[in-house]
């Protein structure tokens, strides 16, 4: 297979994963040259690419999702590939086609590919011909409510929907009731198409506390296709990642073998190469069920870079220029333990809704710690894009230790005028649940009460006993118990560290 050469490199994204791709583009003395928004003309991915042209509009769809524009400035500006990160056009299969009939390499998968993985039903299908295992599900997107009602009731509440075409969690609603389902199903389909431009919606059976455990892939275009562990990404809010780490304190020698088989088998079966994930869930026994594939990098990809060592977006570009990978599966090596915290513009005491405004403070904790960052002071967060705004990594030889650097690298991270997740990240790694690495989906709404983050900062004693009063009330009212344990360990461990002198 004849080698094509990446020399400029032009990246159709923003923020935090673009200024991650120009480090590798530098370090493979490769162009970068990035785009930009109107809204995002002083950004630091602009000032930090070896060049920067402007798509115009401030909307992701008149800016990052213009495919036109960006294959314009492509070919206008002589560049060998595109990569698209990932969000906006990174699992657009005819944004990838459009890509390499201009002549230009794509730094992905092929549109084949991501229809055949990227679409989840289709995914799903491919999956239960390998007699991989799947939940209980649709196999075909449904857009007709009634019919999509008529299902649901087969499958049995509660149910999940799903986006077929995308993820991050856009476009996905639990549903626990018929009553809650026409609204819920009209607000998945309406968030699916602004999210992807596709609103199919597909069903299936919702899980009671599942992990969330998914597999790196690395795939070439000679047929070698190498698994890089799990990650555990179950501490979510609203269906998307907030803290994630590797090793899984789930996941044991032999399960990490069958997890990493099926992701294989997934990968080979169609035709896949490049940088890819398998998301499973696993249950209460110990069960895995394939969910779907990203046909992309993640944005948690960190992790899996401290524990093995291999950089995953400098292999994307040598992938797309045609080289084979440079190990095999039994090269791959785990060594210690990561964890990444997403530190996104929102505020957690408020359901984590989005905060806009001027970074008046922002200064990045130091020391052996990676930051994936794509902000400075003074910059402004936009209602335009994502609430991400940096990612920490923190490495360890064990859990403990990693958690330990994490804390720390949170104590120095300062930000204000915004809200950040912050508060929230520390808040999990001093539960106990999560230090004994007892972890799932539902962890948020077990553990969080926002309250106990404005109570923990008070004197006051009684603030955060009377916040925790509250909501026992209102569960005793809903009949529902998980939530009582974690705020009674919290307000136990709360009055413990007040005797220490700790606030």
């Amino acid at each position: 297979m004849k080698k094509r050469q990446v020399k400029r490199l032009l990246i159709a994204n923003r923020g935090e994963i673009a200024l991650r791709i120009i480090r590798a583009c530098r370090e493979l003395d490769v162009t970068s040259v990035a785009v930009f928004s109107d809204v995002d003309r002083r950004s630091l991915h602009v000032i930090q690419a070896d060049e920067a042209y402007p798509l115009g509009g401030s909307t992701p769809r008149d800016s990052y999702l213009n495919q036109s524009r960006i294959i314009q400035l492509a070919s206008e500006y002589a560049v060998d590939a595109i990569h698209p990160g990932y969000g906006f056009l990174a699992e657009n299969p005819d944004f990838a086609d459009a890509v390499r009939s201009a002549g230009i390499l794509f730094v992905g998968p092929s549109g084949a590919a991501i229809r055949s993985m990227g679409d989840k039903t289709s995914a799903r299908k491919m999956a239960k011909q390998l007699g991989v295992p799947t939940i209980t599900g649709t196999v075909e997107p449904i857009q007709d409510v009634s019919e999509a009602l008529k299902r649901a009731n087969e499958i049995g509440f509660p149910i999940l929907l799903k986006a077929a075409a995308g993820g991050g969690g856009k476009g996905m609603r639990a549903v626990r009731t018929e009553k809650e389902f026409e609204k819920a199903f009209r607000m998945a389909q309406s968030e699916a198409r602004g999210a992807f431009g596709d609103d199919r919606v597909y069903m299936e059976k919702y899980l009671d506390s599942p992990r969330h455990i998914e597999m790196q892939i690395l795939a070439d275009e000679h047929g070698n296709v190498v698994y890089l562990g799990e990650r555990e990404c179950s501490v979510q809010r609203r269906h998307q990642k907030v803290i994630e780490e590797t090793p899984s304190t789930a996941v044991n020698d032999e399960l990490r073998r069958q997890l990493g088989s099926a992701a294989v088998g997934l990968t080979k079966a169609a035709g896949y190469s490049n940088a890819g994930t398998m998301e499973f869930l696993l249950d209460t026994e110990g069960k895995f069920y394939f969910l779907e594939m990203n046909t992309r990098l993640q944005v948690e990809h960190p992790v899996t870079e401290e524990v093995t060592g291999i950089d995953l977006v400098k292999q994307q570009i040598r992938v797309a220029e045609g080289e084979p990978l440079p190990f095999g599966q039994e090269e791959i090596k785990i060594r210690g333990h990561a964890i990444e915290c997403r530190i996104c513009a929102e505020d957690p005491e408020e359901n984590f809704m989005p905060s806009t405004g001027v970074l008046t403070r922002y200064t990045l904790p130091e020391g052996r710690i990676r930051v994936e960052n794509g902000f400075r002071e003074g910059d402004e967060i936009s209602i335009f894009y994502d609430s991400l705004m940096a990612k920490v990594i923190s490495w360890g030889e064990t859990r403990a230790a990693a958690v330990t650097a994490m804390k720390r690298a949170l104590s120095d991270f300062s930000i204000e005028g915004v809200k950040s997740t912050i508060p929230f990240c520390r808040f999990v790694l001093e539960t106990r649940d999560f230090l004994e690495g007892d972890i799932d989906t539902c962890f948020v709404e077990k553990h969080f009460i926002p309250d106990l983050l404005k109570s923990k900062s008070s004197n006051d004693g009684e603030q955060l006993a009377a916040a925790i009063a509250v909501v026992r009330i209102a569960v005793q009212r809903t009949g529902a118990l998980e939530p009582l344990s974690g705020a009674d360990q919290e307000l136990s461990r709360w009055k413990d560290s007040r005797r220490e002198g700790f606030r």
